[in-house]
């Protein structure tokens, strides 16, 4: 195959990009990557400190499709291990299992409680809402309004900082799609093997954490001699006459460089992207990106010196009197993540905008905050916290708003006219993929450079496919790439 055909430069390398660089070296082609962190990963990276590591949101390993089971495979081989997943829910100081068991539940909640469930899901179910445009009114159909009330609302609003009644009901139809009660309590009596994305009772996680899977393909594109510049910000891309000819980029030192490629890929947040291109998009298109909005994510690691804080991966914070949304106990995804067994290392994650008060906050500040809100929510001591560190991720989450779609739509038919270009990954399509699906949309990308003729946009649309796994012929042939000839 032709090396100058395969010449291409990818923004970002995160899974999206670096799979995508992976890929086009297998198939000879000649990738550089541009990367405006440190590090790679993106948010699937691992942050270590003094001995604790301690992953960005908690990455569970888990797809349907079976080429990212085998790329995996490939990659980590007995390094990827399997985990059963223990996650709860903390709501009114009682906490839950999550997915949800019917006795643990009632007994929580109490009988009056688990009456009024009851009466407002078979409510729900005679008077549902007409149409399901918010987040809100998705749930509130397959739950009712009480459900949606005590185990929706608080932490959807903690994530995203809005009403979910001004949260698309695409978030939901691609988060919790094909769950409803009915489907959850059939899961739990049943032990069914058809299992709801949402309610996976197995994942697999690599032994250092998630960092050590695109750790070592880097390594691998080094080996292969596939550059990665790292601490570069792109600021330019140049199109002339419908075709992206160079990208520019500026290193941390001031540096520019400027590449010049036959294809690109691009991984960077669209709202970015557009701001990048020259000469400017049509201004309409230039307003529909600053329309697309991010939520950014904070988390504050600490080092615990106890062996045993809570048994599960992760626990989910459905209390209003405390910031803190969901807290992970990395220990409990791979007991490598701590330097011994007696150590712990906890993830508390807070979800908020770049300027926050508490995102421009002194390091200190944030994790006497995290220590304060642990104590309270009765996990630990403070006398049990050696020490914390403080990640912060920008741009962490996509936010699906109730135009986001119509103002995605103008700029996806705005780039369909650049003819080298290709979005891939989670803020490359403003699209909250799961990892697997944005290793799959750099797949399709790496394999288009060479010819084949993949919708990268299709990736993650096929519901029955990827949360059931009922996969007919159409949605298997569709996800899954043929082998290169």
């Amino acid at each position: 195959m032709s090396t100058e055909r395969g010449r291409c430069v990818i923004i970002g390398a995160g899974p999206a990009g670096l799979t995508a660089a992976y890929e086009l070296s297998e198939m000879g082609g000649a990738p550089t990557v541009l990367e405006q962190d440190s590090v790679v990963g993106g948010l699937a990276r691992t942050v270590e400190h003094c001995g604790y590591r301690f992953d960005i949101g908690g990455h569970r390993f888990f797809t349907k499709v079976p080429l990212i089971n085998e790329w995996w495979d490939k990659i980590l081989g007995d390094d990827l291990q399997t985990r059963s997943r223990l996650s709860r829910i903390y709501y009114n100081g009682t906490f839950f299992d999550y997915p949800l068991h019917p006795i643990n539940a009632f007994r929580g909640l109490g009988p009056i409680e688990a009456l009024r469930i009851v009466a407002s899901y078979v409510w729900a179910r005679i008077f549902p809402a007409p149409q399901e445009k918010t987040f809100e009114e998705w749930v509130c159909n397959r739950f009712g309004r009480r459900l949606f009330e005590i185990f929706f609302k608080t932490y959807t609003e903690k994530v995203w900082g809005m009403r979910c009644g001004d949260i698309g009901a695409e978030w939901a139809a691609q988060r919790i799609k094909n769950l409803d009660l009915v489907a959850a309590l059939k899961d739990m009596v049943t032990n069914s093997h058809d299992e709801i994305t949402t309610l996976i009772k197995q994942f697999r996680y690599p032994r250092l954490g998630p960092g050590m899977m695109w750790q070592r393909v880097a390594a691998i594109l080094e080996q292969r001699g596939v550059p990665i510049h790292l601490g570069y910000r792109v600021t330019k891309l140049h199109l002339i006459e419908g075709r992206v000819v160079a990208v520019m980029a500026v290193g941390r030192n001031g540096e520019e460089i400027s590449l010049d490629g036959e294809h690109f890929i691009s991984s960077m947040p669209i709202k970015e992207l557009i701001a990048a291109v020259t000469p400017s998009p049509p201004q309409s298109v230039v307003e529909a990106s600053q329309q697309l909005r991010y939520r950014d994510f904070l988390t504050v690691g600490l080092l615990v010196s106890k062996r045993d804080v809570f048994k599960d991966h992760w626990v989910y914070i459905h209390s209003p009197d405390v910031k803190v949304g969901r807290i992970q106990n990395f220990k409990n995804w791979s007991p490598e993540m701590v330097p011994n067994l007696s150590q712990t290392s906890l993830g508390l994650e807070y979800f908020l905008q770049e300027g926050d008060e508490l995102w421009n906050a002194d390091d200190r500040v944030v994790i006497d905050l995290a220590i304060r809100e642990c104590v309270k929510l009765g996990f630990i001591e403070e006398c049990d916290v050696s020490d914390g560190v403080v990640i912060r991720m920008p741009n962490a989450y996509p936010v699906y708003d109730r135009q986001y779609k119509s103002h995605l739509s103008h700029i996806k038919d705005y780039l369909a006219d650049v003819a080298n270009l290709q979005l891939v990954g989670r803020n490359g399509q403003h699209r909250y993929n799961n990892q697997d699906h944005s290793m799959l949309t750099a797949i399709y990308a790496a394999r288009n450079v060479f010819g084949s003729d993949f919708d990268v946009w299709e990736v993650n649309l096929d519901a029955e496919h990827h949360e059931t796994g009922a996969s007919s012929e159409r949605s298997s042939q569709q996800l899954i790439p043929q082998p290169i000839a």
